[in-house]
């Protein structure tokens, strides 16, 4: 592998010096405001990497130019200009400074506008203001850089992560949001197989007149990622990083000598069953990590004709839970030629991803805290491959006691191993008819499909449960999904008068399917054996129209209207008509304020729409099915076993709805050296998905997805983007974003509660609640009562209703996992040739269960069933005995706001250090990820992600994650 990246690398250098060509004239650049010369001006004859730099006077001399050639002139804040040289070879050459940030192009759904003509809430965000360091997965890119957007990545190598914009919209349904690649719709948040080195730009869609053309998939926000396209000069990147990576915190539970004195005290009877090690079994799990990732990418014309792009990356990352890894090797290519002078486009992207991973299983972290401190790692006289391990030796052979295992052990000797590939693109043709220029006839198809081949093994001396003798495991599996889509558009765009207008209507099919197989455990001869699946297909059908009229540039119409149908959903309730408006006013045109010295930018929106919502439910719900019942589950027809069917849940489920308004103002102070907006909205969602109770013997299950209430959002968004300084030398831009989100359920079926938020500890036992009046996921517990010494007393509750006994009457809803407040900061300071950037973000409000210590943090449980169990020493403030009669009681539950430092880079660029060469640059950087966290929280990490069907983006309650680790990286970018 590794001589193939070499080869590879150097074939695509070599390849790139022989297309440098060499060209040849003498003149000055000036500010045309105010006429002064601009020094470090970039100039490049057109096609070619043949250029040169204005000196400290603003001049400069190129060599050899011929007439006709065209120079391209480019400087930092000013606009690009393009020069075709005659006979004149001493230039003047005047530059003006750029309206680049209000004609910034904002790519929108089936189509693009600017930042001065949007009108719905639409953030943009460029390769140069992405966040920086260790990015594995794209949308760490945008991680705390869009106000109401929030992303949650845990410690696994190569995870994907929780998106969450405004806070979701649903309670079981998908509240992840739309992810489209180059025109692409995906199938859920899959980014982790996709090079983010290869993205140009994100679009975040987020108010309801922006997604309203979605339709149906819309509900939870839109992010449109727009990839790197070929140019027609040449270019070539090597990015390399390689990443130290440590977790450095521990959850502190009893080390050997203090158990040993703990079980002396508490447990005197199991003094023999104590050992003589000390061992810490967190860092015998835990290891230091060193990653690396290559990145190679190459752009300029092929047959002089067609602008592409070539990428190439290799990422290795190692986890920092032993055996963890994750290595990816991407291969993309863009094509994008126009043909009759610019009639015909043609957008061509593909890309291929091998992904191989093995995977750790995170669980052995909370073993780590349970095993006994006092046993070693090894033992030369196990039998289990020489790992040690609880055992009773008995005439018919080894057993294992029944209790927790080795955890070193559960690792290295459990392979889990999948090898997936996917491969994505899209074609698209756009064709200015010749005939009538005004109209645009856009064709797209793509694809995107995934193979997934996984296997798990398990050598024969490794446990499998602690009654039965070693038989080891080992089994296969495989997955495949095909997504595809086909969309057809026809946009008119042209000027009356006063009136500027953009009409555009279409056509959208969408389908998914996937299915795949698996052996069981091939060892095991009770296992069920080979089995296969198929999914229902989906399919997705969609009408869409959408109007943006302008009238004397100042005030701005947008209309969309999505007609929807999906295969999900039965045939009473299949189609659905969705649809939003939009009004801007561009205050700053007008008279009052156009020449304003402070005020340079002022847009009032407001926008409603309603959007759809059916992601994240299967396809058949509405069908009557059926399975097959276990071996156990037969009867006997002439006299021969026949295996039983049975019958599977219904629902006749129906459209979530969304609606959602807003208010909106985007400024620019001081020449738009300040700039932002403030919105406020509020969304509701009627007919809310959710995994309900039914009535006994009214379905083939005791619970079902149905339609049962109400949901309603109230927020607040602040964003500044600040040129703090903006000098020749010395630059420092800052951006900050604040967030204020406010969840109620509305209304629920039959004002019924319902459960939720399983946690460790007990059998069947739940922390969060859906009630109505209170945030989704609400923590549902017992109000602790303290003695006069300030320390909890054992199973002690407030009697909240007064009725003289503590039962579940007396539990109530405190805080709920998602914060009330999200901040986000951002900073780029360059001076000369020196760049530092940093990131910080910060929670307020969001709750967190600590079910580590709820579950764990008991006396009893220093017996382990068979065995001795550890704990953690916070046992040592409460003195609790017993986890049944502690693990409800709010004292678990803890305020986790936190101000964490995401990531931190410094780096120094060498400006032309290869003289041959109009322009190169060699970047030498280095930084930190997850630099600092300030909480007050007592667990590892206040930032906790969701799991199961607690369907909210981090569902706070924190019992086995992947641990966050620190990061160390240096890397270096070569560019010609």
């Amino acid at each position: 592998m590794k001589n193939f990246k070499l080869l590879l690398i150097g074939f695509l250098l070599a390849s790139s010096f022989s297309m440098f060509a060499q060209q040849t004239v003498q003149g000055v650049v000036k500010e045309k405001k105010s006429g002064d010369a601009l020094p470090g001006v970039s100039i490049v004859v057109k096609g070619t990497t043949k250029g040169t730099e204005t000196d400290f006077d603003g001049k400069f001399t190129i060599e050899k130019v011929k007439a006709g050639e065209v120079l391209v002139f480019k400087y930092l804040g000013y606009a690009d200009k393009e020069i075709v040289v005659g006979s004149n070879r001493n230039l003047t050459v005047e530059l003006e400074e750029s309206l680049e940030q209000l004609e910034e192009i904002i790519v929108v759904g089936y189509g693009s506008t600017t930042v001065k003509d949007a009108t719905g809430s639409v953030e943009a965000i460029t390769a140069k203001e992405m966040t920086k360091g260790n990015i594995v997965t794209a949308e760490n890119l945008i991680s705390g850089r869009v106000a109401g957007v929030n992303i949650t990545t845990s410690g696994a190598p190569g995870s994907g992560s929780q998106i969450r914009i405004r806070g979701g919209s649903s309670l079981n349904a998908s509240n992840d949001p739309l992810v489209v690649i180059d025109g692409l719709p995906l199938s859920g948040v899959d980014l982790n197989s996709i090079n983010p080195n290869d993205i140009d730009s994100f679009s975040i869609l987020k108010d309801a007149s922006a997604t309203a053309i979605y339709g149906s998939r819309g509900a939870n926000g839109v992010i449109i990622i727009t990839t790197k396209k070929g140019k027609t000069d040449y270019s070539l990147d090597y990015n390399y990083q390689v990443a130290f990576g440590e977790i450095r915190d521990r959850v502190s539970v009893f080390d050997g000598d203090a158990f040993r004195n703990l079980i002396a005290t508490r447990r005197p009877n199991d003094v023999g069953m104590l050992g003589t090690a000390n061992t810490n079994w967190q860092n015998e799990i835990f290891q230091q990590s060193v990653s690396t990732q290559h990145n190679v990418s190459a752009r300029g014309q092929i047959f002089k004709r067609i602008p592409t792009r070539l990428s190439v990356n290799f990422s290795e990352i190692e986890g920092n839970i032993l055996t963890s890894q994750f290595d990816r090797a991407n291969v993309s290519l863009t094509m994008n030629p126009s043909f009759f002078n610019d009639h015909l486009k043609v957008n061509l992207n593909y890309n291929r991803a091998f992904v191989n991973e093995r995977f750790a299983d995170a669980g052995q972290v909370n073993a780590a805290l349970r095993y006994d401190p006092t046993q070693p790692v090894y033992d030369p006289t196990s039998p289990f491959g020489g790992f040690y391990q609880h055992i009773t030796r008995t005439p018919n052979g080894v057993l294992v006691d029944n209790g927790t295992r080795n955890p070193v052990a559960a690792l290295l000797q459990n392979e889990n191993l999948s090898n997936r590939f996917r491969q994505f693109g899209n074609l698209k043709i756009d064709y200015k008819l010749h005939f009538l220029p005004e109209v645009i006839a856009s064709v797209s198809a793509g694809f995107d499909k995934s193979v997934q081949e996984g296997s798990f093994f398990n050598p024969l001396n490794s446990p499998a449960n602690y009654t039965d003798l070693f038989i080891g495991g080992e089994g296969s599996y495989t997955n495949e999904s095909l997504n595809e889509n086909f969309n057809a558009t026809l946009n008119y765009a042209n000027t009356f008068g006063k009136f500027k207008t953009d009409f555009l209507v279409g056509y959208d099919y969408q389908s998914f399917n996937g299915s795949g197989d698996s052996t069981g455990n091939l060892r095991n001869p009770n296992d069920t054996g080979f089995t296969t699946y198929a999914n229902t297909p989906i399919v997705l059908i969609g009408f869409i129209g959408r109007a943006n009229i302008t009238f004397n540039e100042k005030y701005l119409l947008t209309l969309n209207y999505r007609r929807d149908g999906t295969s999900r959903f039965g045939p009473q309730n299949r189609w659905g008509d969705f649809g939003g408006a939009a009004f801007a006013w561009r205050m700053s045109d007008e008279d009052f304020l156009k020449d304003n010295k402070v005020i340079s930018e002022l847009k009032l929106r407001a926008s409603y729409g309603i959007n759809g919502q059916q992601d994240g439910i299967t396809g058949d719900l509405y069908l009557d099915r059926y399975r097959f019942g276990n071996q156990n589950s037969q009867y006997i027809f002439g006299g021969v076993p026949i295996q039983s069917t049975i019958p599977s849940e219904r629902s006749n489920l129906r459209w979530e709805k969304v609606a959602t308004v807003e208010i909106g103002l985007d400024y620019g102070l001081f020449n738009n050296k300040i700039s932002g907006s403030i919105n406020a909205f509020q969304k509701n969602s009627t007919d809310l998905i959710s995994d309900a109770p039914v009535a006994d013997g009214s379905n083939f299950t005791n619970r079902v997805l149905q339609n049962i209430g109400d949901l309603q959002v109230n927020g607040l968004e602040f964003t500044v983007n600040a040129d703090v300084i903006k000098k020749e030398n010395l630059n420092w831009n800052v951006n900050f974003n604040a967030t204020y989100l406010d969840r109620e359920i509305k209304e629920l079926a039959l004002n019924q509660d319902i459960t939720t938020g399983g946690i460790a500890g007990g059998t069947g036992n739940f922390i969060q609640l859906f009630r109505e009046g209170f945030a989704p996921n609400s923590f549902y517990v017992f109000k602790q009562l303290y003695d006069t010494a300030g320390k909890p007393i054992e199973g002690a509750y407030a009697d909240l209703n007064g009725d003289g006994i503590i039962n579940t009457q007396d539990r109530y809803l405190k805080g709920n996992p998602q914060a009330d407040f999200t901040f986000g900061f951002q900073s780029n300071f360059n001076y000369k040739n020196f760049d530092m950037a940093f990131n910080l973000r910060a929670s307020v409000g969001n709750y967190a269960y600590n079910n580590i210590n709820s579950g764990l943090a008991q006396y009893d449980l220093l017996q382990d069933n068979a065995v001795l169990g550890n704990i953690p020493t916070s046992v040592l403030n409460t003195d609790f005995r017993s986890t049944s009669d502690v693990i409800i009681s709010d004292y678990y539950l803890e305020n986790a706001s936190f101000l964490r430092m995401d990531n931190i880079t410094l780096g120094y660029t060498f400006n032309k250090p290869i003289k041959k060469f109009a322009s190169n640059s060699i970047r030498i950087w280095a930084g930190m990820q997850n630099v600092f966290t300030i909480t007050n929280y007592s667990g590892l990490d206040p930032e906790i992600g969701g799991n199961g069907r607690d369907n909210f983006g981090g569902n706070g309650i924190d019992n086995s994650n992947f641990p966050r680790p620190r990061t160390f990286l240096v890397g270096a970018n070569i560019k010609f």
